[in-house]
């Protein structure tokens, strides 16, 4: 069996995803700092009270799993408040809060659970293709964006030092899913992303370690 591990699986993706892994047979891991009652209903381990930006959260985090060798780790836990150049000076506390959350917090979660990883694991970081230099047409929301290009960066050396332990590292672009996160606008619903995801994680390998994908499969620019 799967040993799979979510980070912000309360709700929206990280819901869908524990939700649909788990009924494939997946032993899911729910990690969030509040649970849900519907991650409650849902069957699966629920690791709640962790702050993936606090470190004693994590170290707890890893003593909970003591003896847990996760298959795979899903870095979804992830914030959006937004920035503009007019207001940075108010917003300092946004600008440092998504980059602890969506940039810093992937690094350290697997950093915390790399013992627990083992051979043939998969690391996959729920990105957004908003990280994306080249695809940036529009300018705009500077926090998000410069918070997942940074996380990016982290997932490519990670695919680099990971490689040798035969760990793969996946960075995930959903698509632009209506979830709380967005304030339920967008073009999918949260079911469609996980499904889109799922399909890619299977996908990655050692090959592939490293790359930036949609979950509907495209090849994202840097």
């Amino acid at each position: 069996m799967t040993t799979t591990v979510i980070t912000g699986a309360n709700r929206g993706i990280g819901f869908e995803l524990a939700s649909q892994l788990h009924s494939i047979g997946h032993h899911v891991i729910a990690v969030c700092r509040r649970s849900s009652p519907e991650l409650d209903a849902l069957g699966v381990r629920v690791e709640a009270g962790i702050d993936i930006t606090d470190a004693s959260s994590l170290v707890d985090l890893a003593r909970r799993l003591d003896g847990v060798e996760i298959d795979l780790l899903i870095n979804n836990a992830g914030v959006l408040r937004s920035s503009s150049l007019d207001e940075i000076e108010d917003q300092l506390d946004d600008f440092r809060l998504q980059y602890e959350v969506n940039a810093l917090a992937p690094l350290r979660v697997t950093r915390a659970l790399l013992d627990h990883l083992g051979d043939g694991a998969k690391v996959i970081i729920i990105t957004s293709r908003m990280g994306s230099i080249a695809d940036n047409t529009s300018g705009g929301q500077y926090a998000y964006r410069m918070s997942k290009a940074a996380v990016n960066t982290a997932g490519v050396s990670l695919a680099h030092e990971l490689k040798d332990r035969n760990i793969a590292v996946g960075l995930l672009h959903p698509g632009y899913v209506r979830t709380g996160m967005t304030g339920n606008t967008g073009h999918i619903d949260p079911d469609e992303a996980a499904r889109g995801l799922i399909q890619r994680i299977d996908e990655l390998s050692l090959e592939t370690t490293g790359s930036f994908r949609h979950a509907n499969g495209e090849d994202l620019p840097w």
